[in-house]
């Protein structure tokens, strides 16, 4: 993803990394849920859980405008 101000690129670049971990890490907790596997589904609910808090670590630093912009894509 491209950020609108060049100097935010590597901020915008790390929140985006951190955002597909999440989804990522979400997808393995609904699978895990839909078996009805609880240490597995707890395994990926605090990965989620600590994924998420690194992107809003990062998108804290960032304008507005750009965290706006990758919550538009398709990756949000």
């Amino acid at each position: 993803m491209k950020a609108i101000n060049k100097k935010h690129q590597a901020m915008v670049n790390r929140a985006v990394k951190w955002l597909e971990k999440y989804n990522e890490a979400n997808n393995q907790r609904d699978i895990a849920d839909g078996t009805g596997d609880e240490k597995l589904y707890r395994k990926y609910d605090r990965m989620c859980e600590k994924t998420w808090e690194k992107y809003e670590e990062y998108t804290s630093e960032l304008p507005k405008r750009e965290v706006e912009q990758i919550e538009k894509s398709k990756l949000y």
